[in-house]
């Protein structure tokens, strides 16, 4: 029960009033699992991180997915002129197509019918040394 004032003896409210709110002691706080507690935290942020990489694998799935009657153009190469100009080797239905794209937009710099062009003879590029040949080189030459 709760009293918002006190009465006198006499059952009316005195000179010396006082609010007094008679209120239901407080029940003992409940022991906290800390370590439980913080287990749980640490699960449900590894869970969140884990759907997270999750949905990025499905979506990179989902768009690699070939369609039934297969893909018909491609990239073929792509190469960087500028910091926002670059130039890309497109084949699309048989025929390829250079195009220049920037931010004014893309326009088609050339069209070659039939496949891609290949290089000659790949073997014909001088080969990379590996690193131990770089270095037995530089000892060489000190």
């Amino acid at each position: 029960m709760i009293r918002f004032w006190q009465m006198d003896g006499a059952g009316r409210a005195g000179a010396g009033t006082r609010l007094a709110a008679v209120l239901p002691a407080a029940a003992p706080a409940a022991d906290i699992n800390v370590g439980g507690e913080l287990l749980r935290v640490l699960f449900s942020l590894v869970a969140v991180v884990a759907l997270i990489f999750v949905a990025g694998w499905m979506s990179r799935r989902l768009q690699a997915r070939n369609r039934p009657g297969g893909r018909r153009i491609r990239c073929v190469e792509a190469m960087a002129l500028g910091a926002r100009d670059r130039v890309l080797l497109i084949e699309a239905d048989g025929k390829c197509l250079l195009i220049g794209v920037g931010p004014g937009g893309m326009r088609t710099l050339h069209v070659y019918e039939g496949e891609a062009p290949m290089e000659d003879d790949p073997a014909a590029l001088p080969a990379v040394p590996d690193l131990a040949q770089l270095l037995s080189r530089w000892r060489g030459k000190s």
